[in-house]
């Protein structure tokens, strides 16, 4: 019998139980999909702030009930005083991960929002903006428990982080440490800030009172982002990436993302002639796949405007045969790929007419930058860190330009109709851990939750641990674990079972028969889903 909860009409699933309830609520208001999503998004930045922020940015996958594909993109670029002169004039090797400096780019996820309900309105969706924010105004307002998944992390450079202006009055407790789970925090300013935004409308965020008050905070702290660079963004409409493979029509998000490299690793499995999943071949090729995938995105992905190759050249059908012959399917590949690490947020929503959403929100680091802007209460985020100060290197930073970003929303649709949304956290163990759930349900006919649930792997570096090894939970079959050795991989079996370093996914998907909506999200995070 399936574990996958199955709604009649319309659900939504979230890492945190609070946002999928907010979407449902949404959903139960005859608000649409799009509507139901800013309804999450909003409420996930208030009550699980390690993994994303109002101060960070997002991208959007919608199929509309036509059938019809839009992608935004809310990522913001580098700040106008952002320049590799300014942190080589601060004796910098690198851009530094917790502080002011670390505060590089505009955030874009507000702008998104704003974009995402023009669009609503644009096709039916008829909820107010300040409907859609009230829960995560109460929520910031009143308080929310803070999850088993903050209180049991160490976040990367702590004690950098604990220094950045403004965290620890906000996110430590009287001794400097995290605060136990269960403990109530409220965020006074950010309710105010979110008020404000259902009031005078998403555009303020960056070209109104807002604006202007994350601008001085910014300019206070030493941050090089100025209240120019808000006032010029906006989030903008761009063409999803698609690729076709056996069954299945598949979409992800074109660069800055790792999109690309997502789709890549789908399509050359599909060409891998695997029939069985859960042994030997679904994991070696899946990471043989990885491995090629990565080798493309760390190339070619970049700012879109900066572009030197074209994405859609890497989904040829010719490329990907190529591709896929020269992987051997008894031994490994050498893997000499450098990684980072990342926390963010996916979420999905399908509504009861059709209208699919997944969508991706992240501050980079756990916490991001760490810096709390005092008058607004958000926390910025510090995805610039993925520039380079090297004006060679394939994202140099340069002020306006967008960095690499390993968020990457996914949505399918099989040949029988089936629309899935589906995604993950988990910064480049994001297009493995879509891989996975994506081959499990779509390829080997595993039930949702049996897919997201399932002992998961990741080619390169965890929280904590340098090793690019391939990691394993440690729920994996014993002869599996000594076939990938025996093949040439260089195997680490993780502790846990179910382990945070791993993802957190979920998974959405509508019955075209009846309109059903199966909706799962991880064990491994705080969440679930919701539906009506």
């Amino acid at each position: 019998m399936s574990d996958t909860p199955v709604f009649s009409k319309a659900a939504a699933a979230a890492p945190h139980r609070l946002a999928a309830q907010a979407g449902r609520e949404t959903l139960a208001e005859g608000g649409n999909a799009i509507e139901a999503m800013i309804a999450m998004a909003a409420v996930i930045a208030v009550v699980y702030p390690h993994m994303n922020a109002v101060g960070g940015d997002g991208f959007w996958l919608i199929r509309e009930p036509s059938g019809r594909m839009r992608a935004i993109e809310a990522c913001g670029p580098a700040g106008s005083l952002a320049t590799i002169k300014r942190y080589r004039d601060k004796e910098c090797d690198a851009i530094p991960s917790r502080g002011p400096d670390a505060a590089v780019t505009v955030a874009g996820a507000v702008g998104g929002w704003a974009l995402a309900n023009e669009l609503s309105q644009a096709i039916g969706g008829r909820l107010p903006l300040k409907t859609l924010l009230e829960a995560a105004i109460g929520y910031a307002r009143d308080g929310c428990a803070v999850t088993a998944s903050e209180a049991r992390g160490v976040p990367n450079l702590f004690a950098e982080l604990k220094q950045a202006p403004g965290f620890a009055k906000l996110f430590l407790d009287q001794d400097g440490n995290l605060p136990k789970a269960g403990a109530i925090r409220t965020m006074p300013a950010l309710a105010a800030t979110l008020d404000q935004l259902g009031n005078a409308g998403l555009d303020d965020f960056y070209r109104g009172d807002v604006g202007r008050e994350i601008a001085a905070d910014l300019e206070r702290i030493g941050a090089p982002v100025t209240r120019a660079d808000l006032e010029r963004y906006r989030a903008r409409m761009v063409e999803p990436l698609a690729v076709a493979i056996p069954g299945a029509q598949l979409y992800n998000f074109p660069p800055p993302t790792q999109g690309l490299a997502s789709l890549i690793i789908l399509a050359l499995f599909s060409r891998l002639g695997v029939s069985r999943g859960e042994g030997f071949e679904h994991l070696h090729g899946m990471v043989e796949a990885t491995k090629r995938a990565f080798r493309v995105r760390d190339a070619v992905v970049t700012d879109p405007a900066r572009l030197l190759y074209e994405p859609a050249d890497y989904l040829s059908a010719a490329f990907l045969d190529g591709e896929a012959q020269a992987i051997s399917m008894t031994q490994a590949a050498q893997f000499p790929l450098a990684w980072g690490e990342g926390d963010t947020v996916w979420m999905g929503a399908i509504d009861a007419k059709g209208m699919a959403v997944s969508y991706i929100q992240s501050t980079y680091w756990e916490y991001g930058s760490g810096c709390v802007l005092p008058t607004t209460g958000m926390l910025w985020q510090n995805r610039g860190i993925s520039f380079s100060l090297n004006p060679n290197a394939v994202n140099p930073l340069e002020p306006g330009r967008k960095p690499f970003h390993t968020l990457n929303p996914a949505l399918a649709v099989l040949e029988d109709g089936r629309v899935m949304s589906y995604g993950s956290m988990g910064g480049d163990g994001q297009p493995q851990f879509q891989a996975a759930i994506f081959s499990r349900y779509a390829q080997f006919g595993m039930d949702p939750a049996a897919a997201v649930d399932a002992p998961r792997w990741l080619l390169g570096k965890t929280w904590g641990s340098a090793s690019t090894s391939l990691k394993l939970e440690n729920r994996f079959d014993p002869s599996l674990i000594r076939a990938l050795e025996k093949a040439g991989h260089e195997v680490e079996v993780l502790a846990d079972g179910y382990s945070d370093t791993l993802g957190h996914a979920g998974m959405l998907v509508r019955d075209p028969r009846n309109g059903a909506v199966s909706a799962v999200h991880d064990p491994r995070s705080d969440g679930g889903s919701a539906g009506v």
